[in-house]
């Protein structure tokens, strides 16, 4: 318990100080955003402060810091150290850089970043790399929610029409302005989130607080715990494990999206860094609260992690109130999902040329992306394993997506002369886990096609290609020197600007 309670301590503490350094660093001004100086109506809008939080959160909190941590407790009370030193000095630096990036470069999107630092060749691999794990992303969050939907009354029927149904809000969602869906429900989605969480968090302290061991390994615990023995060693499994929470790469697509419609610049802080330590935050709960679980019923170590969510939400809530908890992690994997499309759409929007401000042109965009994700779906529900190798791939995916993101905002702060070691000593780490697992990982060691390495030799290699990413990263930056430099740009004076100049004289 002590562990539990300490790692949300470094969480609060972390985000007053480390992520005060961090913003030093990107030092924020009064320059315009890309809201005033690229308003369009459409992805380009101004919305207030508390909603673009409300809806940064719920754009990055995916299934992962529920489903992910469920998983990840199984490595042991070690996670409760992990996430959040990792959230700390590693996602929401991730998050934060990257949504100041594209900030500063009108609301760019993550591929036209990774153009401007890293250069054409590598911005052609990456592009297609990132719409593939997009594609692998949407699948994956509809059917997860499709699947808690179907868990209420179980039946093929039901589960295809809460898979349709879904599909067709991510279309809506995508197509129609930021503001006329996404920013509309995302504020009640997002209290429903929040509640349900303090809801197992109350429940769960008070418990704890007269059994402490509930929140320790148990005898049984560690008789069934992920271990090196039986092919789960931390390095790399537990950082691809769990990602929303401590580092993931998929937030970097989605920081953009509140780029593009932020109205200060000295609101990135809460914005991204702040609701990244929420999602840590998020994480922890519902981490402990699955280490609860499998220290009460030890039987559902061997348990899907959905059946493992419906029993915490039972156990802790009742059914009444744990069947409101579980349609709010139904939400929350819907509103990663619809932003992932969404961001698709911009992302191809950028590489083609494409205006977005006429519907025609969404609609003509999203068509092709429409047709890929429902073969994904066909095809990842034939069993039960075409599922798991999904959520496998998408899983390794997203760290190189992290890995990539990190050294491209490492040469982009070399190159502004800043401190680049914030970005790539946990870039370098993660260029560590994604070698590493790839390297080692195959069939015979519990996972999808990989190398199939002795685990020792993995970690070699892949030491090796951290380190060069980060030599890589420096070199290149210090020879773009100054190429980033965008002096602060001053809009033309409204009327009302006016107005308000000559009542104050």
């Amino acid at each position: 318990m002590l562990l539990f309670l300490l790692g949300l301590a470094i969480l609060i503490v972390g985000y007053c100080t480390y992520g005060k350094f961090i913003e030093n660093i990107l030092e924020p001004d009064d320059r315009p955003t890309p809201a005033k100086t690229r308003a369009d109506g459409v992805d380009y809008v101004e919305l207030p402060h508390w909603k673009n939080m409300l809806i940064q959160l719920l754009n990055i909190a995916g299934v992962g810091p529920v489903i992910g941590v469920i998983l990840g407790i199984k490595f042991g009370v070690i996670a409760f150290v992990i996430i959040p030193i990792g959230n700390i000095i590693g996602g929401a630096v991730h998050d934060f850089t990257a949504g100041m990036m594209s900030l500063r470069h009108d609301g760019a999107n993550l591929p036209a970043l990774i153009r401007m630092t890293t250069g054409k060749t590598f911005y052609f691999i990456f592009s297609l790399f990132m719409i593939f794990l997009l594609l692998l992303v949407v699948a994956v969050f509809i059917n997860i929610p499709a699947r808690l939907i179907d868990g209420f009354w179980p039946s093929d029927a039901l589960f295809w029409t809460a898979v349709l149904c879904i599909f067709l809000y991510y279309i809506a969602a995508t197509l129609f302005p930021v503001d006329k869906i996404i920013g509309s429900v995302y504020p009640l989605f997002g209290a429903m989130l929040i509640l349900g969480t303090l809801a197992i968090f109350g429940v769960l302290m008070y418990e704890a607080i007269g059994n402490p061991a509930l929140l320790e390994e148990s005898a049984a615990f560690k008789a069934a715990m992920f271990t090196p023995e039986n092919n789960m060693p931390i390095l790399p499994m537990l950082f691809v494990t769990i990602a929303c929470g401590i580092l993931s790469g998929f937030h970097a697509t989605q920081s953009p999206i509140i780029a593009r419609t932020m109205k200060h610049e000295k609101q990135a802080r809460s914005s991204f860094y702040g609701m990244m330590v929420v999602e840590g935050v998020i994480g922890m709960i519902w981490a402990a609260a699955g280490l609860a679980i499998y220290n009460l019923f030890p039987q559902m170590m061997a348990e899907n992690p959905t059946n493992v969510l419906t029993e915490i939400t039972t156990h802790f809530l009742g059914r009444g109130v744990g069947a409101i908890t579980v349609i709010s992690v139904i939400i929350l994997a819907i509103t990663s999902g619809d932003t992932a499309m969404r961001s698709m759409r911009l992302s191809l929007a950028e590489i083609v040329g494409v205006d977005q401000k006429s519907i025609r042109n969404r609609i003509i965009l999203c068509l092709p992306l429409i047709a890929i994700v429902s073969g994904l779906l066909w095809w990842s529900n034939q069993s039960a394993k075409t599922f798991n190798q999904l959520w496998n791939y998408f899983a390794w995916g997203n760290q190189v997506l992290a890995s990539c993101t990190l050294t491209a905002v490492t040469v982009w702060l070399v190159s502004r002369r800043k401190p680049g070691w914030v970005t790539a000593v946990p870039g370098a780490f993660m260029t560590f886990i994604v070698a590493t697992y790839i390297l080692w990982i195959s069939p015979e060691h519990g996972g999808p096609v990989g190398f199939g390495l002795n685990l020792d030799c993995a970690y070699l290699v892949g030491g090796f290609l951290a380190l060069m990413s980060v030599i890589w990263a420096y070199r290149h930056g210090t020879e773009l020197t100054g190429a980033f430099d965008v002096p602060p740009v001053k809009l033309p004076e409204t009327k009302a600007d006016k107005e308000k100049s000559a009542s104050r004289n």
